[in-house]
């Protein structure tokens, strides 16, 4: 496929450089994070580089239910050019924890129709779709907090993060931190909530990282935006 420009490429060519780009090495670690592909994140950026945005391309790949084609389609996409219905049912495909991330970062938070899918997916029955609700209201409580309950998630994190499924524990997490961090008048009810639920509290990390670990990360952000 080198020899073809961006207009030319088939979703056959594409599958077929992305075999060549299979490293086990990659796949071995990114299996142990629950993602089944094994291309070297940096070399699906560079193919998506020359790729451009190529939107029928994208939902072609997509629909391979392939996880590297999937996350080439992310890159590719016009954000903007998803339907409602389309990203709802793209997000309810979305297994792997990579894909989802994606989606919902590159994708979803830049299309017009966020918020609605916000409503939708926040109190979804199904925790991976709720867990994207949560990141959409995470990004809202970060950006745009006008109407935003912060009291009442700040009730609803207390009385369900502690039993959640893990990635929508994370996500629930991650609100809770970002509430802690952006609202100064919320903030010593998200470090009590955190320091007595203690979720993540003894998650490895690396070190120089923050701890997702609500109170020391909402400590430590604070910290930084103080200067201090």
């Amino acid at each position: 496929m080198a020899g073809t420009t961006p207009t030319e490429a088939t979703v056959a060519e594409v599958l077929e450089e992305l075999a060549g780009l299979e490293d086990p090495k990659a796949r071995a670690v990114n299996e142990k994070h629950g993602d089944d592909h094994g291309v070297n994140l940096g070399k699906l950026r560079a193919l998506a580089k020359r790729l451009k945005q190529q939107q029928e391309l994208a939902r072609r790949l997509w629909e391979t239910d392939d996880t590297a084609a999937r996350l080439l389609a992310l890159l590719i996409c016009r954000p903007k050019a998803f339907e409602r219905d389309e990203l709802d049912a793209m997000v309810r495909e979305a297994r792997t924890p990579k894909v989802h991330d994606w989606l919902v970062n590159y994708v979803v938070k830049k299309n017009p129709h966020a918020e609605k899918l916000r409503l939708t997916w926040f109190a979804d029955p199904d925790p991976v779709v709720a867990s994207a609700g949560w990141a959409l209201t995470t990004e809202r409580v970060a950006k745009k907090p006008e109407g935003l309950d912060l009291a009442g998630l700040l009730d609803v994190i207390e009385t369900e993060m502690k039993d959640a499924p893990q990635r929508l524990q994370w996500a629930m997490n991650h609100c809770l931190a970002q509430i802690g961090i952006e609202h100064a008048e919320y903030r010593a009810r998200a470090l009590a909530i955190g320091e007595r639920l203690e979720v993540l509290k003894d998650y490895p990390t690396s070190p120089g990282c923050t701890s997702p670990f609500a109170p020391a990360w909402i400590n430590e952000m604070v910290r930084r935006q103080d200067g201090t």
